[in-house]
């Protein structure tokens, strides 16, 4: 088994204090925790501050367009159905730039992980309102607050036909890493939407705001249950359940197709040469 040190790579260079810095840890735990190598997955990210967290593990890594990064990850998914796939950005990434994307993902049950670094603002590019800021957020563009009604990223993801559906806060270090970890293992579109603070952009939505909110979700709770799921992602923003939300067993996307079974096309040697392209190619010259 690998240990967290094995997935060490550049330091990151967020600002002090940013939850960013409580995720990444546990993204490695998590792989450690299942006994992955590097070269046992591909890394998917957009751009944002969440999706440089993806400089900081070592392993396969694709950095795409900004909202980009599901698209990507499902070309890697059939050109490769037996590599696992996690896909790591921001609110603004998925929820906005990708919006469009993210809903298609989850609705053909793309089998990928999605650890989307919720800070409800646009660290980035200097703190612009975000999917998920609340509609009293004042930015220098809203400066009398968004006042849009926010994104429910859990509500977005069960209603759009995902498979396993989890919240946590990064200050709640076992059972984000806990999170992650059923995820990676999920065959499925798997969403974990965490509550991460922006120290410097967001001074609303605290590392205490937070955490004076975030409610493990109880045993009374049934997962298999959608309209159970669906009953507590609608309730108000005082108390926020986090942990299991939603988890059904549905065929991921990849399963749907007689041409992915057996050997990934990737790696057959066979009827897949480039060659046998050109000539489409050559006619539209």
């Amino acid at each position: 088994m690998t240990c967290p040190e094995n997935f060490g790579y550049h330091e990151p260079q967020w600002c002090p204090g940013c939850g960013n810095f409580d995720i990444l840890p546990c993204v490695k735990e998590a792989l450690c925790g299942l006994g992955m190598n590097a070269q046992d997955f591909i890394m998917v990210t957009g751009i944002g501050q969440a999706s440089k967290l993806g400089f900081s593990v070592k392993c396969n890594l694709f950095n795409g367009l900004h909202g980009r990064a599901l698209p990507a990850a499902t070309g890697m998914n059939m050109a490769n159905h037996k590599v696992k796939l996690i896909s790591v950005s921001g609110d603004g990434d998925y929820y906005g730039e990708g919006g469009n994307h993210f809903i298609h993902a989850a609705r053909r049950n793309l089998n990928v992980a999605v650890f989307a670094g919720d800070n409800r603002v646009y660290g980035l590019t200097k703190g612009q309102a975000s999917p998920t800021s609340s509609p009293e957020f004042v930015t220098p563009i809203h400066p009398e607050g968004v006042g849009a009604k926010p994104v429910n990223p859990v509500l977005l993801a069960l209603a759009s036909g995902a498979t396993f559906v989890a919240r946590a806060f990064s200050g709640d270090k076992p059972e984000l890493t806990g999170l992650m970890r059923q995820a990676i293992e999920h065959k499925g579109f798997a969403l974990v939407d965490i509550m991460s603070p922006c120290i410097t952009f967001n001074k609303i939505n605290t590392f205490g705001w937070f955490k004076a909110r975030a409610r493990p979700v109880g045993p009374e709770h049934d997962p298999a249950s959608f309209d159970a799921a669906i009953k507590l992602a609608s309730g108000g923003s005082e108390t926020i359940p986090t942990g299991l939300i939603y988890k059904a067993d549905r065929p991921p996307f990849d399963a749907r197709f007689s041409a992915l079974k057996g050997e990934p096309i990737a790696r057959r040697s066979a009827g897949y040469a480039p060659e046998r392209a050109r000539p489409l190619f050559e006619k539209y010259k």
